[in-house]
């Protein structure tokens, strides 16, 4: 294609898929909006090679700017998104805005300009299943969002479905587990945890460290959208997901005993979070049968590898968040 438009471009996912997408020479122009709140990061975007890359500062809620560039555009991923469960709970007004509002926008914007629309999404709208079970989601699991940021992703994806639906927009979602990788922010689990030791603190387990999670590396994640992108059929939806069926479930406790071992630290138990969601394992048998999509890290441990490597190599990217990032969960006792 000509030119692909990435909300939330700059963000952790966003701007890993961006630099995958120009590596595969998936369009000759990239396009990234981005609000550039806390959790994004123009300097993300260093350095990326294959595609003629332009960066807009704005708001996907922005109406008209949206229009505007989704006039000029082929297709449009959109990751844009408020996504922090923790923040959610302190304040939702601006996961409503974003995650609601803003994916409002865009889909008027689709459906003036007949663009090519993927939509990402979360294994968290499913809500959660119990601990000790099979069970996984699939697609037409029932929606059970239990936080503020589930429930306004909930909500976008109710909107996308309905304009597939009502308009006939070329549309696709994808729902995805827990991801990891280069670029997240230290607030999240498993780069807190590394960032942690690497600034001689202990690792911090909410709660038992129980709760089961589909860990995914961010480019396995970006893999597979690029591949909805190109041979997904309009209006469907896919899981994604790096576990295959009958695959091992994967702790909290065990992941931050895997990044102990790696890198010879230490951890201790806190304060669990508040509706601490207790598994989450995608089946992602629709995505692997009928789009051919296989991950890459199909061993955790070698995911964890990279990315404790890359956060070890790029103090300079975390370290001045870092304290502000802690301090706000000391108030929490986590």
């Amino acid at each position: 294609m000509t030119t692909l438009l990435v909300t939330g471009g700059a963000g952790f996912i966003g701007s890993n898929f961006v630099r995958l997408a120009a590596q595969r020479g998936a369009a000759e122009r990239i396009v990234v909006l981005d609000k550039l709140t806390y959790a994004g990061n123009e300097a993300n975007l260093d350095g990326i090679e294959g595609a003629a890359l332009e960066f807009v500062l704005g708001d996907v809620a922005d109406a008209e700017l949206v229009s505007e560039l989704v006039r000029q555009a082929d297709a449009v991923v959109h990751f844009a998104a408020e996504s922090h469960n923790d923040n959610s709970l302190r304040d939702p007004s601006a996961f409503v805005q974003t995650n609601v509002v803003g994916t409002f926008a865009l889909l008027e914007a689709v459906r003036e300009h007949g663009t090519r629309l993927h939509h990402i999404s979360t294994d968290e709208v499913f809500g959660d299943l119990p601990l000790g079970g099979d069970e996984r989601f699939v697609e037409t699991t029932p929606y059970n969002p239990s936080s503020p940021y589930s429930a306004t992703k909930a909500g976008s994806d109710h909107l996308v479905r309905a304009w597939v639906r009502s308009f006939d927009i070329n549309a696709t979602i994808s729902n995805c587990s827990n991801n990891y990788g280069p670029y997240q922010h230290v607030e999240k689990f498993i780069p807190r945890q590394i960032t942690n030791i690497l600034t001689g603190q202990p690792a911090k387990l909410y709660g038992s460290g129980e709760q089961v999670r589909d860990w995914i590396h961010v480019d396995d994640h970006n893999d597979a959208v690029l591949t909805i992108l190109e041979r997904g059929k309009p209006g469907e939806t896919y899981n994604i997901g790096a576990s295959a069926p009958g695959d091992a479930h994967v702790t909290n406790k065990q992941v931050i005993e895997a990044i102990c071992q790696i890198m010879g630290g230490t951890y201790e138990h806190v304060a669990d979070r508040p509706g601490h969601d207790q598994r989450y394992t995608m089946d992602a048998t629709k995505l692997r049968e009928e789009l051919g999509w296989r991950p890459r890290y199909t061993d955790l441990r070698d995911g964890l590898a990279q990315t404790i490597a890359w956060y070890t190599d790029n103090r300079g990217w975390w370290e001045g968040v870092k304290g502000g990032v802690e301090k706000q969960y000391a108030l929490s006792g986590q």
